[in-house]
């Protein structure tokens, strides 16, 4: 069954790249901005990942926390972050089941080929714990920024 916002977002433990665990139920009272994307170091991801680090003082002033989740390990991440010096915490979500709970892992196709990947959502959750927004098939332009005007309007 599909997610829509009024639902309650779920909850999930995931390690970020040092694998300390992040639990979802820890950030309640805050605004919370996960975003699934498929692959470190892929120019789309990358712009994606780079549009959260540009906007991340503007997060950072509104108490929104920016997490990203992908099916990379820690070590991906970890080169990830330092290349393009991310501020905000990746998870791996290494076999997609957060991904899928999130509707956001499945069958996918590229030059013909199918493979299981994870596609590019994201969900805004509220500080009760309920998804408030969600953005399916994400253009990685701009997206940061879209997200980032949304939550203004939501938090003034």
């Amino acid at each position: 069954m599909a997610l829509n916002p009024g639902d309650p977002a779920p909850d999930f433990s995931l390690p970020d790249a040092n694998s300390d665990l992040v639990h979802l139920a820890d950030l309640r009272g805050k605004w919370v901005v996960l975003y699934f994307y498929p692959r470190d170091n892929t120019p789309g991801c990358t712009k994606e990942a780079c549009g959260f680090r540009d906007a991340h003082s503007d997060y950072q002033a509104q108490d929104v926390i920016v997490l990203g989740v992908s099916t990379d390990d820690a070590k991906s991440h970890t080169k990830f972050v330092q290349k393009f010096n991310l501020p905000f915490t990746l998870l791996s979500d290494a076999e997609g089941k957060v991904a899928s709970s999130y509707d956001s892992y499945g069958l996918k196709k590229f030059m013909g080929k199918e493979y299981m990947g994870v596609s590019r959502n994201t969900f805004v959750i509220d500080p009760d714990g309920k998804i408030h927004k969600i953005y399916r098939k994400v253009k990685p332009e701009n997206h940061a920024a879209e997200v980032l005007a949304d939550l203004a309007e939501l938090i003034s």
